[in-house]
């Protein structure tokens, strides 16, 4: 997952919860503005305690496993023409 997956993740955990950013800012000691950057992905890094903080309270989990190799534009193309039908 990269940090634009992760933010939308984070998003639409919060929205589930109708929790504003503000209201889930107040909850963990983080400003709107920090929540607002994480969750578009413009925040580059966040810290552990701070994306366990925000996994517990949206019931969310982190999982570390083996990176998955991304596929190469070739696959990639073989994969688009076997959904197209061609």
């Amino acid at each position: 997952m990269n940090m634009i997956e992760i933010g939308l993740a984070i998003r639409d955990a919060r929205k589930q919860r109708k929790l504003t950013q503000h209201q889930l800012g107040k909850l963990l000691g983080m400003s709107r503005a920090t929540l607002s950057g994480i969750e578009t992905g413009r925040i580059a890094e966040i810290g552990i305690r701070k994306m366990a903080a925000l996994c517990s309270v949206l019931d969310l989990e982190i999982t570390v496993g083996k990176r998955r190799p991304y596929p190469t534009l070739q696959e990639l193309r073989q994969e688009q023409r076997g959904q197209s039908g061609t």
